[in-house]
């Protein structure tokens, strides 16, 4: 039996979801609803307002910016709708 890695590296490609606050898009597939990955682009970047509105913080990863509650609450929502697929439903 495949891992769930395996599987994911030959599965579905990701899927464009769009920001429902600030438009932007990026690419997400979900590979559980507790699995998300998603790959931005500069132009989604340089106009997602949360990420503009962060400040860095301490330490080795303190300008890392980890994510948009925004662009997460569209994602989920789009899992939801059954247009951004969740390959493995089973997690709660």
């Amino acid at each position: 039996m495949p891992r769930q890695d395996d599987r994911l590296v030959d599965g579905p490609p990701m899927l464009p979801v769009r920001c429902r606050q600030c438009g932007g898009e990026v690419l997400a597939r979900k590979s559980g609803w507790l699995q998300t990955s998603v790959q931005w682009n500069a132009a989604t970047l340089a106009g997602c307002l949360e990420r503009r509105a962060a400040l860095p913080g301490p330490g080795p990863n303190g300008g890392l910016f980890t994510t948009c509650t925004a662009l997460r609450e569209s994602i989920d929502r789009a899992a939801l709708d059954g247009t951004l697929p969740v390959l493995d439903d089973d997690d709660p």
